[in-house]
């Protein structure tokens, strides 16, 4: 069984089915359709903000992708008739790439798309949003769109929902004009739109996130750090390249400070994308399994989602200069 929209027009008290394509109104299915999602994203849901076309992944090219207010990414797939159940394997399959995305790699979609930087163009669509909290990419989304879906498709969407979380949800369009040539598109989602951020917001990242250090012995503790900071991960190479000497030229290191180094020395176009970039830096420093971080570093927290004043530990303050003079 297949689930679509119907619509009627009542005419003198008799119902009269709106019936038509894109195509027999002489719409252009792939055209017309991707360019009303990308000038009205609305129409997929509030709050989502459209950063890319044809966006290139290890599976293929993912038709548009997008973000919402909370920083999630949002995978959207378009089907120009009905959505089977194949359509779900793909979509994930596009999730698994994109969910290791750093925030260059988005900012880079987002330039491509818009001809602005990632933190301009959410400034610009996105009112009242702080983009120092903002968790670029931490949890995705995942829209499959169609004018219909096979009721198996439906059933695995409700299923990954209920069950596991997944941030995974259909809308169903409906092209409809009247005999007076009037053009409408309806739209419903298999989960209402509310249930499914909540589920999001519920579920979060599967990364744990700890304030506590490490305890390590000073030659495993000089091997685990080795060994991250030789990794070619941009993150890691600004803990490596700005954080750390910062911390070893001055004896508390403040947001700020990062902030213009960040500008300084990666050329970054504005402190408010430094701002994106130090939140990324802040939550390396917060994943648990990076407590060998912690156990050298130490700051205050004055409120729950932020890090400020910096300091490296005394006694290790050795340790890292000899490592960044020979890593």
């Amino acid at each position: 069984m297949t689930t679509e929209i119907g619509v009627w027009e009542i005419i003198n008290g008799k119902l009269e089915s709106l019936d038509v394509s894109l195509a027999q109104a002489g719409r252009r299915e792939v055209e017309d359709l991707e360019k009303w999602i990308k000038d009205n994203p609305i129409i997929l849901g509030q709050d989502i903000l459209i950063i890319g076309e044809q966006v290139r992944t290890k599976s293929g090219p993912l038709d548009l992708l997008g973000i919402d207010k909370s920083g999630n990414l949002v995978i959207i797939e378009l089907k120009r008739d009905r959505l089977p159940r194949e359509v779900i394997a793909q979509a994930l399959d596009y999730v698994s790439d994109i969910s290791s995305w750093d925030l260059d790699k988005v900012s880079d979609e987002c330039y491509k798309f818009s001809s602005m930087p990632l933190e301009d163009y959410l400034n610009e669509n996105f009112e009242e949003i702080e983009l120092e909290d903002l968790k670029v990419n931490e949890n995705q989304r995942l829209l499959l769109v169609g004018f219909s879906i096979d009721e198996p498709l439906e059933r695995m969407i409700e299923w990954l929902s209920n069950n596991y979380g997944v941030g995974v949800n259909a809308v169903i369009l409906k092209y409809i004009q009247t005999r007076s040539g009037d053009e409408f598109v309806a739209r419903t989602m298999i989960i209402p739109e509310e249930l499914e951020k909540e589920r999001i917001r519920k579920t979060g990242n599967k990364i744990e996130i700890s304030d506590e250090p490490g305890h390590y012995e000073i030659e495993e503790l000089k091997n685990l750090l080795k060994r991250y900071l030789a990794e070619n991960r941009k993150t890691t190479q600004r803990i490596k390249n700005i954080l750390l000497p910062l911390c070893l030229d001055k004896q508390v290191v403040t947001r700020e400070m990062i902030k213009k180094e960040l500008v300084k020395k990666e050329n970054v176009s504005d402190e408010g994308k430094a701002g994106l970039i130090l939140a990324t830096i802040s939550r390396e420093i917060g994943i648990a399994s990076r407590d060998y971080l912690r156990q050298i570093i130490e700051y205050e927290k004055p409120n729950p989602w932020e890090k400020e004043n910096y300091r490296l530990k005394i006694e290790y303050r050795s340790l890292i200069k000899e490592l960044l003079e020979k890593i």
